[in-house]
């Protein structure tokens, strides 16, 4: 298997600790398809000064989507900040977001059954109806600004590879139904021949369809970013943050502590995701990172022209699930991403050693890309036809590292005990169905708003009782896709 830089390739000059132990920045990192797409951009390094300032009145730590959206709301609002700066570790946009395989795919019935037991019937058809709610706005916000990152609206699938999957997968979805859950946008197809027919999957046993949407989401933060930075936003790329310390000369500011200096501040954003324990480290016990892997793939001729894939999957296959990103309306390099039955491997090969865990520069896992080239082989009539190619199938896979949370939702709110420290992190796999709404609401809290401003589900608030019932022993489960 090829893995990139090896775990001793690893620095631990970014500093910071993970629940008392070192938590090293990779030296390298691998390239995913966004960041391949974007080499000659120059905000991909983009500092906005030569020196960092000595104060700025909010420190945004992270330059995905999440800090990014964080700084345009802040400025976009009544009141702005006089001075925001963004620190990113390395590259613009060169986290999560910028490594992910490009859905934002709102969750209409699977995880119903999952909320319900972890935080009440109540919040999971509240969570379900964020998801939709964040969704409807992230198309809002590009069709209205016209926004070139490839967007694409369609009908999404979830697809049953099994009968026993198909069953308990209608059960939850007319569990939800039976709460009052909205599905009348759903359809869902029970009929297995129908369901072949429709996904072209063969051996489908049930399918459910709604609207859901792939997009660039590298390009959706630089637009974002421009706009940030055309009202005065510092942003300063390759500047990890060691530490977030008490100011010793400024009683309730905090002191941004890099290797190129230190910014002092009233007001800290994290948006560092699975990064977040290695400045935060009491977060290491709700926070975890772990490496996740997706494909490139180059689709046959059978799956290409007028026969190319024309919705975006969630496969749900015995021991996983795929999702599938055809970019239908672009270049056709259809994208693998989510927790394929050969995930369980990669996993194994992380917990062998901690740092592995946030190594992004890992690629091509044979595992996980063997299980792609499986389920195109069997499933996808007509795709092993004429192959192996020059040019054609399973091309590259790159790594990300997902911030698993320990009870499966994002942290949204202010740091207990640390006055003037907000976060917004954790985001499980599935930031691209929250962070357009949880963002702009930490923003709402920010400036002074209840919660109930924010119009976010409560069980996303970070909250003293909600750790507590983490407690000490998390169970990290695999995350949403």
């Amino acid at each position: 298997m090829t893995m990139g830089s090896s775990p001793s390739t690893l620095k631990t000059a970014a500093g910071g600790v993970e629940g008392g132990k070192s938590f090293p920045i990779p030296e390298g990192m691998s390239l995913s398809y966004w960041l391949q797409g974007v080499r000659a951009s120059p905000l991909l390094d983009h500092r906005t000064t030569e020196e960092l300032p000595e104060f700025a009145e909010v420190v945004i730590i992270g330059a995905g989507m999440t800090g990014t959206l964080t700084a345009y709301e802040l400025l976009a609002r009544p009141n702005p900040p006089k001075s925001i700066v963004i620190l990113e570790a390395r590259e613009l946009c060169s986290g999560a977001t910028g490594r992910n395989a490009g859905r934002c795919k709102p969750d209409q019935y699977r995880g119903f059954a999952k909320y319900s037991k972890l935080f009440g019937e109540e919040q999971a058809k509240k969570l379900l109806e964020h998801e939709f709610e964040t969704w409807s706005r992230v198309v809002e916000y590009i069709e209205k600004e016209s926004v070139d990152c490839d967007l694409w609206v369609g009908d999404t699938f979830d697809v049953a590879m099994s009968p026993e999957i198909a069953s308990k997968a209608a059960a939850v979805y007319d569990a939800y139904k039976a709460y009052g859950g909205k599905v009348d946008h759903v359809k869902y197809v029970s009929d297995p021949a129908e369901a072949e027919k429709l996904s072209r999957l063969k051996g489908a046993q049930a399918l459910w369809a709604w609207k859901a949407s792939t997009f660039y989401p590298w390009k959706l933060v630089v637009h974002l970013m421009q706009k940030c930075l055309a009202k005065g936003l510092n942003l300063q790329t390759w500047t990890p943050v060691t530490s977030v310390t008490a100011s010793p000369e400024t009683l309730g500011f905090w002191d941004i502590n890099t290797a190129r200096g230190s910014i002092s501040t009233p007001t800290v954003v994290y948006a560092t995701n699975a990064y977040t324990s290695a400045i935060l480290p009491a977060f290491a016990k709700y926070i975890q990172p772990t490496a996740h892997m997706c494909n490139k793939v180059v689709p046959p001729r059978a799956f290409a022209g007028s026969k190319a894939l024309q919705n975006s999957y969630g496969v749900l296959a015995p021991g996983g699930l795929y999702s599938i990103n055809p970019r239908s309306n672009a270049d056709g390099i259809v994208l693998f991403g989510g927790s394929n039955p050969n995930q369980s491997q990669l996993k194994e090969y992380l917990d062998a050693d901690p740092n592995r865990l946030f190594d992004d520069s890992l690629s091509n896992f044979k595992p996980v890309t063997d299980a792609v080239e499986d389920l195109t082989s069997t499933a996808f009539e007509g795709w092993k036809d004429g192959l192996p190619a020059p040019g054609v199938g399973t091309e590259y896979a790159w790594s990300g590292i997902i911030g698993l949370s320990a009870d499966s939702l994002p942290f949204i709110g202010k740091v207990p005990e640390l006055p003037g420290q907000w976060i917004c992190a954790g985001f499980h796999g599935h930031g691209m169905a929250h962070i357009f709404t949880c963002a702009p609401g930490l923003v709402t809290l920010m400036q002074g708003g209840t919660w109930a401003d924010t119009g976010l589900p409560e069980c996303l608030e970070l909250l003293p009782e909600r750790l507590a019932r983490v407690g000490d022993g998390p169970d990290f489960a695999k995350p949403v896709v």
